[in-house]
């Protein structure tokens, strides 16, 4: 019965876990054929043919599973029968397929086809996860109810659909998204959404891109057009709040080219990466002029033009936002500017910014900053000027017996002059934007958040999940022009819980946890909450120069 429910994963060298491709000796050689086997999530292994599910529960859960089927994986190649063998493109096209929701684990094989022949056979192993996924949710107001499919009938693509209803009024909410990743091998992607929430805002959207998805990448570009209504609340001059209208369309279009510069020693592209953008956004109703006097919600063009060099390359690691399983850690650097211009309140601004970026490995672990800056100007002056500075620190594997351990930091600063005086333009550190949980009316030009946490990778799961337990400490600060940061009053937060994640499920990782704040604005000091949400890991950064953008001030 233990064996049924529980399994311990024995402790594995990174090495033994991260097995390159054979590939020294087939590189010029011509595949003749390539084979796609795509497994069932239960039981089986991509490195192991001979491993298959050994009791009821693996077996029925992979007859209740639909395949992956092989032209999903088929769309994901660089490369083709009757073509020279490229290392670099098997190696791009194995880390392409293992970043797919849908996909647990990925091996590429290669088998000559005689001891004198100049072919090659190619062999692709994919592991598939579970991909549909219910979702609920209840509380003393409302009731939500929806599911994920992360691979719609086994093609790859992808289909999200919540239900929402208020118990007090009756009024109901709908949100579903459809997304298509990868058109025909193009890495053409699609994204429909469409979300009417309880209040009757809504958006619609179309998003079409394709975006630098690998160093070999040479052309991309992307459409996006929406359609969103919203009422939220502004502030008036005497400190009031009223609920005021927003509602706008918007087109945005990009292009971008890379020329492939030169590659190192270590297989790192650089590229000299071009791109221009055009954003259109045009208001129909817009908040009236006593809560916001300067028409920051008003029409706008905006024109841009980027140009970089970006380097890029990905390490394989474990243990890091997954338990045990490989992951693609990014590497790299990027020096780029951005100039353009904004039409907006009947005058052009001049639009200039900048970006340094890099990311690597070093001796006590993994390093990446990001450093930008950005301003518009009118008359002679700047006006929105934002510095953003952001790091991920993350420490090396520590092992006490069979768990894992790392250490992660997450600083973050974010620097406004000269913004407008209206919420819109302003910052604050409620929820993703600083500390989970906390929610206020404080708001401000400039913050800085600092998170830190100690994450345990549980070496035992229970029916494929893992409970992790993990520590956080994460403490922010706003400043505006009357009030320096080092003069505001800090916010933090304390957090002891679980992080829960699954070897075979496509989920994001939730938590339950346990928060202290020791103080909220309007709720009090010394507040304690529980929280059972979904996570989203602080990322790492892809140092991929695409679209041309502003400063990320938020």
């Amino acid at each position: 019965m233990h064996k049924l429910f529980f399994r311990s994963k024995k402790s594995k060298k990174k090495e033994e876990l991260l097995v390159p491709i054979d590939s020294t000796n087939y590189e010029g050689k011509i595949i003749r054929k390539i084979n796609i086997i795509t497994l069932d999530p239960f039981g089986y292994s991509v490195a192991d043919t001979n491993q298959v599910p050994k009791n009821w529960g693996e077996r029925m859960g992979n007859r209740l599973h639909l395949k992956t089927k092989k032209i999903a994986i088929q769309n994901l190649l660089l490369f083709k029968r009757n073509t020279p063998y490229n290392t670099y493109k098997i190696l791009e096209t194995e880390r392409l397929i293992r970043a797919q929701r849908y996909v647990t684990a990925v091996r590429i094989s290669n088998q000559s086809v005689g001891k004198a022949s100049d072919s090659v056979d190619v062999t692709i192993r994919v592991l598939d996860s579970w991909s549909t996924i219910p979702r609920f949710s209840i509380s003393s107001n409302q009731v939500s109810i929806g599911f994920k499919e992360k691979d719609f009938f086994g093609t790859g693509q992808q289909l999200e659909y919540r239900f929402t209803n208020r118990f007090d009024d009756g009024q109901n909410g709908n949100e579903v998204t459809y997304t298509v990743p990868n058109i025909k091998n193009t890495y053409i992607g699609t994204v429909l959404h469409y979300n009417m929430d309880l209040d009757n805002n809504y958006i619609k959207s179309i998003d079409i891109e394709r975006d630098f998805y690998s160093p070999l990448t040479k052309w991309a570009g992307g459409f996006y057009m929406d359609e969103s209504f919203r009422k939220d609340t502004l502030q008036a001059p005497d400190s009031t709040f009223a609920y005021q209208p927003k509602k706008y369309t918007s087109q945005d279009v990009w292009v971008g080219h890379a020329f492939k510069m030169f590659e190192d020693n270590n297989k790192a592209i650089t590229n000299l990466v071009t791109t221009a953008r055009f954003l259109n956004v045009n208001y129909s109703e817009s908040p009236s002029d006593l809560y916001d006097p300067n028409h920051f919600y008003s029409s706008e063009k905006l024109i841009l033009s980027g140009i970089g060099l970006n380097t890029r390359k990905f390490i394989k690691d474990s243990y890091i936002f997954r338990n045990g399983q490989t992951e693609d850690v990014p590497i790299g650097r990027i020096y780029g500017v951005t100039f353009g211009y904004q039409y907006k309140n009947t005058f052009w601004r001049p639009y200039v910014g900048a970006q340094f970026s890099f990311g690597n490995y070093y001796r006590l672990g993994f390093l990446s900053m990001n450093f930008e800056a950005g301003t518009f100007f009118h008359q002679s002056k700047t006006y929105q000027t934002s510095f953003l500075f952001e790091s991920n620190y993350f420490t090396k594997l520590y092992s006490i017996g069979n768990w894992k351990i790392r250490q992660f930091v997450n600083p973050k600063v974010v620097i406004g002059i000269n913004r407008d005086d209206i919420i819109g333009d302003q910052l604050n550190i409620n929820e993703q934007n600083g500390l989970a949980g906390f929610n206020s009316y404080l708001y401000g030009t400039s913050k800085a958040v600092l998170s830190l946490q100690t994450q345990t990778y549980s070496p035992h799961a229970l029916l494929g999940f893992r409970l992790n337990p993990f520590f956080n400490y994460s403490i922010a600060v706003l400043g505006s022009p009357e009030m320096a940061m080092t003069k505001s009053k800090p916010y933090s937060k304390l957090t002891v819980g679980l992080l829960i994640s699954n070897d075979y499920l496509v989920f994001s990782s939730f938590q339950l946890s346990l928060s202290y704040y020791p103080s909220i604005p309007q709720q009090g000091d010394n507040v304690f909450k529980t929280n059972t949400f979904e996570t989203t890991d602080f990322g790492l950064q892809s140092f991929e120069l695409a679209k041309p953008r502003v400063v990320d001030y938020r």
